[in-house]
């Protein structure tokens, strides 16, 4: 049983019991899951700005970043099909000890910093919703630690119905507002042709990037496509693999049009009404009903909210779990991992509130996609390797094109992380204390040596093999 990815669900649904329709949409399920953090808080934050600031010019961005996500997920689908192992599992044997520890520290922190924008945008869908203190609205989702923990004892399809529900739930939400808005079409074909960004422009789209595609996804989905129960020989594995792209490629891309949605409507809303600085959820929640003419509209949007931060605690919950049994294979019951996750982010959302007040809250929803963007590298990059090895892969190994494509990927991201820390810690660098200046410095050789170390180490493990 310690070997098994995410034991309390692991090949709980058998596949090859079932025929026709039924065998076919028993493999769909995993990339909704997963699909659910593509919708979540923080990649509200991001749209929203992106669309009152530039309008509709970065749908492309958005397009582009769904791709990627498209493509990675795929590679984590794959690698827990065929290696029926997750990739926090497969780091173990990829990386040595030490490494494996700094990954697993940053992988819990994307944790808490995915939780963190959940717990916000909850607690200000409640405080928009009906006047809680936002400081009750964080205490009053640690409730719902009891929902997830009720919900993984029903078994994975309960968990995948609960959010295809709250994913129907924000999809109306905003087709409903988008209705009202009146969007133009020419503007939004315009927006998905690439075009030259200036560097405010680049900014946001590293933001968009950074929390679209996120890094514990990738660990969470190569566990949860092992809750299917299917045949070892290659052809249960190439269905399982075609299916399984469809339920990424179906999930992925409505997720990209709910996301658009976001854009759009504050594109159409706000943008071209002139209100181009918005500054934050709660200003947008507080416009809709006079730029739309509509007292619903506000009210969809807080409802939405609220939808988007209780899937997301679910997903979150279950890519913590399986960080901490992969890397440190150490399994705890499944409500104190929950505690533990929820404490982490409660904290630090409390301490602002009381000290900052409820208007400086929502810069920590930023903060967090700062964070998960930053780690994100360190996920795609053993990712790769272990979806290119012939030893975890055998014969489903990656060919040369689709390497290219996860490569170009990676380096894409890894180059606009570090040229967005190179800019953050040199902004106003020769006004800084000699202290700060050296945390700076330090930080960016931090990062650019765990770059390395990830390359690395996988190379000489794969040079090792092939002597061997």
């Amino acid at each position: 049983m310690k070997d098994k990815s995410l034991h309390e669900i692991h090949e709980t649904i058998d596949t090859k019991k079932l025929t026709g329709w039924r065998r076919i949409f028993s493999f769909f399920g995993p990339a909704l899951l997963v699909s659910i953090g593509y919708m979540d808080p923080g990649n509200w934050a991001t749209d929203l700005e992106a669309g009152s600031r530039f309008g509709y010019k970065l749908l492309f961005i958005l397009l582009l970043s769904n791709l990627m996500a498209l493509l990675l997920q795929n590679l984590s689908a794959k690698l827990g099909i065929v290696g029926r192992k997750d990739l926090a599992q497969v780091n173990q044997d990829l990386y040595p000890r030490k490494i494996n520890f700094i990954l697993y520290l940053l992988a819990e922190i994307a944790i808490i910093a995915t939780d963190l924008a959940e717990v916000l945008g909850m607690a200000l869908g409640l405080k928009l919703l009906f006047g809680i203190d936002l400081i009750w609205g964080v205490l009053i989702t640690f409730i719902d630690t009891l929902l997830i923990l009720y919900l993984q004892k029903l078994g994975v399809r309960k968990i995948e119905s609960f959010i295809l529900g709250l994913i129907f739930i924000i999809a109306g939400a905003f087709i409903f507002q988008l209705l009202l808005s009146q969007p133009s079409i020419s503007s939004i074909t315009g927006g998905l042709v690439p075009k030259k960004l200036s560097t405010e422009e680049l900014y946001i789209s590293i933001g968009i990037i950074g929390a679209t595609v996120m890094p514990h996804n990738l660990y969470l989905h190569s566990s949860l496509v092992q809750s299917r129960k299917i045949d070892n020989d290659d052809e249960s594995i190439k269905e399982s693999l075609k299916y399984n792209f469809w339920d990424s490629a179906i999930s992925l891309n409505f997720a990209f049009l709910v996301n658009a949605a976001i854009l759009i409507l504050a594109a159409s809303t706000f943008h071209n009404s002139g209100n181009q600085e918005l500054s934050s959820i709660t200003d947008a929640y507080k416009m809709l009903a006079p730029i739309l003419n509509n007292q619903f509209a506000p009210i969809a949007f807080a409802i939405a909210l609220i939808a988007a931060g209780q899937s997301s605690t679910v997903t979150g919950t279950l890519a913590g779990q399986i960080v901490m049994e992969g890397y440190l294979n150490i399994k705890i019951k499944p409500f104190l991992r929950q505690l533990i996750t929820r404490l982490l982010a409660i904290i630090p959302s409390i301490f602002v509130i009381i000290i900052y007040g409820d208007d400086k809250s929502e810069s920590l929803l930023v903060f967090s996609q700062v964070v998960l963007s930053l780690q994100l590298s360190f996920a795609i990059i053993p990712l790769i390797f272990s979806v290119s090895s012939k030893k975890i892969m055998h014969h489903f190994r990656i060919k040369t094109p689709m390497k290219i494509a996860a490569w170009t990927i990676a380096t894409i991201i890894c180059g606009l992380n570090l040229f967005w820390l190179v800019s953050y810690s040199m902004e106003g660098f020769e006004h800084l204390s000699p202290q700060s200046k050296l945390l700076n410095i330090l930080g960016i050789i931090g990062f650019l040596s765990l770059l390395i170390c990830t390359l690395y180490y996988p190379l000489k493990k794969e040079k090792h093999d092939e002597m061997s």
